[in-house]
């Protein structure tokens, strides 16, 4: 998937156009509104953007589109967010083709609708690239800029696994169902628990990649009074939330937490001895690596069908690293 958790209604107020060189926070926008970033006097290369909200996390990958931009010179970025609706961002695409953008770049609300999306851009012939969430059914020749969930859900599970020596119920708090980030953490997490024969998965339930879903969600397990002794949670967020709820039960010295993308909140729960792992996702990475690889499409370029944005393990010893 930040100095603190937005709710859903919050996220989409900030959901605002970011313009080149400049992010600013408002209302949220289903149409393309324009802002430049140009050097002499040649027309500028215009690439249309649809995040599916602009929140924290995401708002960091929109950080790192605007500063490639203004890196490359004559670059517009047409920022809009979908409101976390498939059909909104299906709407923004054809705007895009509409106003005959140079390239398209999407983050998808569903991974698993992204295909009317990249067949409307293909018939218009105007480069698309996906970031930070790869469809399900992406054709070859649409690169996709991201990272390896997978990964990310295995590395943070090891560490946890390794912290309760192998021992202990797990429960996880999933991300949206929908998209292949919280498929594969999800997985990489089950995975390293069926390789311990003492550890085993109790719950597992999805809160959207949000801190208050995290938090009344591990509010219902503690209720249950089931033992919990590890939480791999998908993102930061929910983690964060998990924490809070236990926080608020006294829980937390006898529960190990982890999640993934090394927010600042994350950093700073590490820091405070209450987050045990993270996965750094290098959000700006992913942002000027999508633009990057528009830009090139754009110019009669090829681009691989997979931009690989490594993840990295952040844990207490090493997250002075990442501004911890």
């Amino acid at each position: 998937m930040a100095p603190y958790r937005m709710t859903r209604l919050a996220s989409v107020l900030v959901a605002a156009v970011v313009l080149v060189g400049a992010c600013t926070g408002g209302g949220a926008s289903n149409a393309p509104t324009q802002g430049a970033a140009t050097t002499g006097t040649a027309k500028a290369l215009t690439i249309g953007v649809t995040f599916p909200i602009l929140d924290q996390f995401l708002q960091t990958v929109a950080d790192g589109m605007n500063a490639k931009a203004k890196e490359l010179g004559n670059v517009e970025l047409n920022i809009v967010a979908a409101q976390e609706k498939t059909d909104v961002q299906l709407g923004q695409v054809e705007t895009f083709i509409q106003n005959k953008v140079d390239a398209i770049i999407v983050i998808p609300v569903d991974t698993d609708a992204a295909g009317p999306m990249t067949a409307k851009a293909q018939a218009a012939k105007i480069p698309l690239v996906y970031v930070n969430r790869r469809p399900s059914d992406l054709p070859k020749g649409v690169p996709y800029v991201g990272s390896d969930s997978l990964y990310a859900g295995t590395v943070e599970m090891e560490q946890l696994a390794k912290l309760a020596n192998g021992k202990g119920n797990v429960v996880i708090l999933i991300g949206d169902p929908a998209n292949e980030a919280a498929v594969f953490r999800t997985k990489g997490c089950k995975d390293v628990v069926a390789k311990n024969p003492g550890m085993k998965v109790t719950k597992t339930q999805a809160g959207n990649w949000y801190r208050d879903k995290g938090l009344s969600i591990m509010e219902n397990w503690i209720q249950s009074g089931e033992q919990i002794d590890v939480v791999c949670a998908n993102n930061d967020e929910m983690a964060l939330g998990a924490i809070q709820a236990l926080k608020n039960a006294n829980l937390l010295d006898k529960v190990l937490v982890g999640g993934v993308d090394a927010t600042k909140d994350a950093l700073a729960a590490m820091k405070a001895k209450e987050l045990e792992v993270t996965v750094f996702q290098d959000a700006k990475g992913q942002g000027g690596g999508g633009v990057d690889a528009a830009v090139k499409l754009a110019g009669g370029g090829t681009v691989p069908d997979l931009v690989d944005i490594p993840y990295q393990l952040v844990t207490p010893e090493n997250m002075s690293q990442f501004g911890g």
